[in-house]
């Protein structure tokens, strides 16, 4: 999981929040789900399993084309 930024407070101190954004901040995946997630409605949330939890986007989400962003991602303990 990568964090938006790497400061809590990006625009302090006179520096150009751009600079402080993860480039790594968006990944985009084509993946495939379960067939009751076409019925998803925007701002509806799930969890992917070993994945994280994900919250269906409120402006791309369409039937047919589901667009879910994670909200937050699961710790791999196997990493370790």
């Amino acid at each position: 999981m990568h964090c938006l930024t790497a400061s809590v407070q990006p625009d302090t101190g006179g520096k150009d929040f751009i600079e402080g954004l993860n480039p790594n901040s968006l990944k985009v995946v084509t993946a495939f789900v379960e067939p009751s997630l076409a019925a998803a409605k925007a701002d509806d949330k799930f969890q992917f399993e070993r994945h994280g939890y994900f919250v269906a986007d409120r402006v791309d989400h369409v039937q047919g084309k589901p667009v879910f962003n994670l909200a937050v991602g699961l710790q791999d303990s196997w990493a370790k």
